[in-house]
């Protein structure tokens, strides 16, 4: 019976593969746009490796059930593969295709007399595996996609965003003191040095998401120096908000760059969701084993559901929604702590407002 249904799959596929055009055009919408070949994709080799699985006369050995195998594998990544590559395609057409070709090769193939359960099982099992490959592939290739296209994008913001800054710190330079202008270059600036800080957030989130290691340049650094410089730079910007409650020579061997963005990053946060006109509080302090900066604001608490999402890269709470930004800062800081072999967590409550919560090694080790 097996062998019947192998030789009548291999006699019948161009007759499936037209049915299943057909089908395809009328019921999966981003099809319409394809010609033939390019619709039918590496299906008729798929059709061609189920028959051999089907027949009874190739010879079973361990090694032909795993080429076999690989070889299906590459052909539903294939297809998946390919369907990413056409915008109008989702990943739910792209399985509906593969739903539509079952029904179309039972159809086809019971003619003439029913399949039996072995026959029925196999060509299940095989689409559903067909499915499973695509469907990864698919899921994958439009990942690497959209990771290019943002990578490109972000890079060549960097050029114009660069021409800008230069152009109004001249402009800024040039302008007499007391010039009623002088505020709009200054707030010029400090926007372009936001986006400058957006573009960069997405170049390393790319490189963290890519398996890279964000490049850091480990020194000698007093903490409570950086932290000076860092909350005289903030109450420039937002005001005198901050208020610092530091340790004196607290020195660590890290990033003096990356650090200083984190205390940024998380300082930012605290003006856009804590309550407006309040102080904001950074405290730094050492133990015999760790250093500890908390960065405290008040304000309603952030959910223990919330909580749970907030250093993922891309996701924002419901109260973040209408905050500019790429949800990305949180999961960068947490990235450049780890990267010092330090933590960073959160507490919030009613009443108590929100800390973040940086510790760091007394001394901190260069990675290896």
């Amino acid at each position: 019976m097996s062998n019947s249904v192998s030789e009548r799959l291999k006699q019948n596929a161009e007759k499936i593969m037209q049915m299943w055009e057909v089908r395809a055009r009328n019921e999966v919408s981003a099809s319409l746009h394809q010609d033939s070949l390019v619709l039918q994709n590496s299906l008729p080799l798929y059709l061609n490796q189920l028959a051999d699985e089907l027949s009874t006369r190739i010879e079973r050995k361990p090694a032909k059930i795993t080429a076999a195998q690989v070889e299906t594998t590459r052909i539903g990544k294939q297809h998946g593969h390919e369907r990413a590559g056409y915008a109008d395609y989702s990943m739910t057409q792209l399985i509906f295709e593969y739903h539509i070709l079952r029904q179309v090769i039972f159809q086809v193939l019971e003619e003439e007399t029913p399949l039996g359960v072995r026959e029925r099982d196999i060509i299940i099992d095989s689409i559903e595996q067909a499915v499973n490959d695509a469907a990864t592939q698919f899921s994958q290739t439009l990942q690497d996609i959209q990771e290019l296209f943002m990578v490109t994008l972000t890079h060549d913001l960097r050029g114009p965003v660069n021409v800008v800054k230069m152009g109004t710190q001249l402009i800024l330079r040039r302008l007499e003191r007391g010039d009623a202008h002088i505020d709009v270059a200054a707030r010029m600036i400090s926007a372009i040095d936001r986006m400058d800080s957006m573009i960069q957030n997405l170049l390393d989130a790319s490189r963290i998401r890519a398996g890279q290691s964000l490049k850091l340049e480990f020194e000698e650094c007093y903490l409570d120096q950086l932290l000076q410089e860092a909350v005289e730079d903030l109450n420039f910007t937002y005001g005198e908000r901050f208020v610092l409650l530091a340790d004196p020579a607290i020195k660590s061997n890290c990033s003096r760059k990356q650090i200083r963005r984190v205390i940024e990053n998380l300082a930012t946060n605290a003006v856009k969701y804590g309550a407006p006109n309040t102080p904001i509080t950074l405290t730094l302090q050492q133990t015999a084993t760790q250093i500890e900066l908390i960065i405290h604001n008040e304000g309603n608490p952030i959910a223990l559901e919330a909580q749970s999402i907030l250093f993922q890269q891309f996701r924002r709470t419901v109260s973040a929604e209408e905050q500019t930004g790429w949800g990305l800062g949180l999961f960068l800081a947490k990235s450049i702590i780890e990267t010092h072999q330090g933590t960073i967590e959160i507490e919030s409550a009613e009443g108590k407002g929100t800390s973040f919560i940086v510790k760091l090694p007394r001394c901190s080790m260069v990675p290896e």
